[in-house]
């Protein structure tokens, strides 16, 4: 880009990188049609040929496709999947990533013990400037950026010497790694998700090696313990391409299936069954 060679970008430049910004992932599906030349052309503010030069270096990129007499459509985003959740399970990602083959490691990683926002001490059911463990770091995919990560632990949990901690999340492991492996009863997880749009220029696009403006998953998480406390606190920021989330879904069963409907057990249920439709 003219930018990178410290010159001032020229309209196409600019133009391209209008356009990259406004198919940011997340922002369109692929397959999507993009509006006439005429009408992109307005947008942008820029000559028909200028717009023409620009689609040709996004359809060389491969973000776009072009179909003569059909128009101009969004492609897919390049770059598969690093880390594939479902949410119906509890699963540190580490243990996906040694699922699909993904090496993990960590960088900028900072170990602290910090005052909780009056959010947190509310989370935690503690009062608000108690401190309380803090691990920060930018996740690495096979060396590549792959996410921020925010951990906060309740308090009261002991966790293990920092030396030995710092250990552990750099060679991949996440806090419920640690936390399940101090014997820690964690029984569930809530978790909120929503997208956020980051620029390359905030301190997260540039962690995240992000180009332009981008759609990205931020995940807020609260585990829990079988009395239903939490005992930690997780915000994640994850990069395109490096997570891709599903639920399996399922209809409420009212009762087992019968294994002998024919028995006398069978028979009597069956009619329970029937009086209690009626």
């Amino acid at each position: 880009m003219a930018e990178a060679r410290g010159k001032r970008p020229s309209l196409v430049d600019s133009a391209e990188q209008a356009l990259r910004d406004w198919l940011a992932p997340g922002r369109h599906r692929t397959g999507d049609r993009l509006p006439p030349e005429h009408e992109l052309g307005e947008m942008l503010g820029v000559s028909r040929g200028t717009l023409r030069t620009a689609l040709q270096r996004l359809e060389s990129s491969g973000e776009i496709v072009r179909r003569q007499g059909s128009g101009t459509f969004v492609a897919d985003v390049p770059g598969g999947t690093a880390l594939d959740e479902g949410l119906e399970r509890l699963e540190s990602y580490s243990s996906l990533a040694r699922r699909r083959g993904v090496k993990l490691s960590v960088r900028d990683l900072v170990i602290a013990r910090d005052e909780l926002t009056a959010a947190l001490a509310d989370t935690f059911g503690v009062q608000p400037g108690t401190r309380a463990p803090s691990i920060s770091r930018v996740l690495l995919a096979d060396g590549e950026p792959a996410a921020i990560m925010v951990d906060t632990v309740h308090p009261d949990i002991e966790l293990p010497a920092e030396r030995r901690l710092q250990r552990a999340i750099e060679r991949g492991d996440m806090v419920l790694d640690v936390l399940v492996g101090q014997g820690v009863p964690i029984a569930y997880a809530n978790t909120r998700i929503r997208p956020r749009l980051i620029r390359a220029r905030e301190r997260a696009g540039k962690a995240l090696a992000i180009h332009g403006a981008t759609a990205v998953l931020e995940l807020y998480e609260t585990f829990h313990l079988t009395s239903g406390d939490v005992v930690h606190h997780a915000t994640d920021l994850f990069a395109p391409s490096v997570l891709d989330l599903h639920v399996i879904r399922w209809l409420e069963a009212r009762r087992p299936a019968q294994v002998n409907p024919g028995s006398a057990d069978g028979r009597e249920a069956a009619r329970r069954g029937t009086r209690s439709r009626r």
